[in-house]
């Protein structure tokens, strides 16, 4: 009897673990910062858009995981990006010379494998 108890525990616990890992991966759950993603303003740009890149980003599962790129991004000077988690891009202007290793070594520090780097 005791047996049947312990195995229905382990079930429960294994469908709710399920059901979690599933909102995950969908994008719906808060796995890097709780709850529902804080919305943030896009960065103006002191001069106008010199260039334009693409990122292509591995590794961001959630609403969360973009923003936290887009601050990592946005904190250098002369960046303002728009990033969507679930394509795995960020779209990014530039109003002075930034170098793609600078970009890539950002979102690298902040815990994302960037794939590669398009000028747009």
């Amino acid at each position: 009897m005791v047996d049947v108890i312990i195995i229905a525990v382990v079930a429960v616990l294994l469908a709710f673990a399920a059901k979690g890992s599933m909102r995950h991966f969908r994008g719906e759950g808060g796995c890097c910062g709780g709850g529902k993603p804080v919305r943030t303003a896009s960065r103006k740009l002191d001069g106008p858009v010199m260039a334009r890149r693409d990122i292509r980003i591995e590794g961001m599962h959630c609403a969360n995981c973009g923003i936290r790129v887009k601050n990592v991004l946005e904190a250098m000077d002369g960046v303002s990006a728009e990033v969507d988690f679930k394509s795995g891009i960020a779209h990014v202007a530039l109003d002075r010379s930034v170098e793609d290793y600078e970009l890539r070594n950002a979102v690298e520090k902040a815990g994302y494998k960037v794939k590669e780097i398009i000028a747009g």
